[in-house]
Parts: structure tokens; sequence; C-alpha cells
């Protein structure tokens, strides 16, 4: 198995402080099945660029920095599907709230032929505010009755695992995200995530969920207001292209 390793990355400077790129190259950089590290940068305009360019691209030899506009996480995630590689990828948020370590649980279902397999965190949300546990309930509920995805229970998890082929063909296929437009401040919107896995099924392609281990790490990347709003918009336009049958069917 050879793997496209995708990193988002947008205003970062406090986690990569942290050392959170240091544990994921030194967990690849001698595993032959990690190819590629694509760090795929979403117009910070904080110091990640200049730590990640002046300390970590010589440091470990598979990094690669891919320099996006400000357009969201789902296209610096879209930009580096259509980068990769390798004939698997795997994403993971950059904050490592689930830790690089837990690919072996990936992977391990991966090897059984799986198109598509994601992480799922416990429903509890142990460690996480309130609010973010009112997020991810009203997001299991919303798309259970809006969209269905019947099977999935934790669609927003930031680690999964898909074939390069799978995934290039569903982005090729995006409707919500199929248009970029720059934003202001984080997009961390929820409908990519939803958007990919519904598409995914509709063509047909199997999906495994997988408990991960996940910590909560606060972020201002995601806000109670504005990421509800945005994530509840892509939602109900995925909901309307799939009315007019703009999905394949």
């Amino acid at each position: 198995m050879n793997i496209s390793l995708i990193i988002p990355c947008y205003n970062e400077e406090v986690n990569i402080q942290k050392g959170v790129l240091d544990r994921i190259g030194n967990y690849t950089k001698n595993d032959s099945r990690f190819g590629e590290v694509m760090i795929v940068d979403d117009g910070s305009t904080d110091s990640s660029i200049q730590i990640i360019e002046t300390k970590y691209l010589t440091l470990f030899q598979k990094f690669r920095l891919i320099k996006n506009k400000h357009l969201g996480k789902a296209f610096a995630v879209i930009r580096g599907i259509q980068e990769a590689k390798e004939p698997y990828i795997m994403f993971s948020d950059i904050d490592l709230a689930t830790p690089i370590e837990e690919a072996e649980k990936l992977i391990s279902e991966a090897k059984k032929d799986y198109d598509i397999v994601i992480g799922s965190r416990s429903g509890q949300r142990k460690g996480a505010p309130l609010t973010r546990k009112i997020m991810a309930l009203g997001m299991i509920f919303i798309r259970h009755y809006i969209i269905g995805l019947n099977g999935v229970y934790d669609t927003q998890c930031g680690f999964k695992l898909f074939k390069t082929n799978a995934a290039k063909k569903i982005i090729s296929k995006l409707k919500v995200f199929k248009d970029k437009q720059e934003k202001q401040g984080s997009s961390v919107s929820a409908g990519f995530d939803l958007e990919f896995l519904f598409l995914g099924s509709k063509l047909g392609y199997s999906i495994k969920e997988v408990p991960v281990t996940w910590r909560h790490v606060e972020t201002k990347n995601v806000t109670f207001i504005k990421s509800s709003v945005e994530s509840l918009k892509d939602i109900l336009f995925i909901k309307w292209y799939d009315i007019l049958k703009k999905y394949p069917q």
C-alpha cells in the first residue's frame, strides 16, 4: 500500500510550534507506505508558511508544501487529492486530535479492499466544550433527516483514507464544492465531508467506519455560529442538487 498524506493548513502556527509536524514527519519518514506528505496551505496569514519552508521541507524529505489562495479547508483537501501521486490518499487534520498513529486502523481496513475508510470518534466527544457537542449532535440529526447516509455515524472526523481513483472521481462530480470562491476568516464547513461521502455512496463505493482515538484540541478555526450556518447552507444545497438530480442516480 502506497499513500499520499494530505495535511490541510490554515494559520496553524500555534499547532506547528507544538510539534505536530515533527510527529507526522517522524512517523512517515522511514515508513515506505507513505510516499509523500502534502501540506496544503489555505492562504495562511500567520508564520505557518515561513516555518514550514525554513524548517520542515529540509528536515523531512517526503514533505512538500502546496500553496492555495484562501478558499477554505475543503478546497485544500481537493487540491491535495488532485495532486496526489500514490494509489491511496489519507488526510489528517493538522492538530492531530486523532493521533497520526491511528492510521494503522484505517490501513488495516483498507487492505480489505474498502474504497473509503473513515475514522469515527466517540459519541461522547470527551473534552469537547458544550458548543462543539451541540454542533456534533445537530449535524447528525440534520444530516440523517435531510441527506440520509445510512450506516455512517461520524462523517466529520478529520481522519480518512480512500483509494485515489475513487477520490478523484468523487471530486469531479462535486456540485456544492465545485466553484472556488475566496473566503474571509476560517472556513471549515462540514458540508465537504458530507458531499464527498454522499457522492461516494451514490457512485457505489464501499465505506467503512472505524473507531479511532480522539481528543479535543482547542481551535479558533471552528466557531459555533459561523461554522454551523456555513454547514447548514451547504447541506441544503446538497439536498437541492439531489432533488434536481444533478448527482449520479
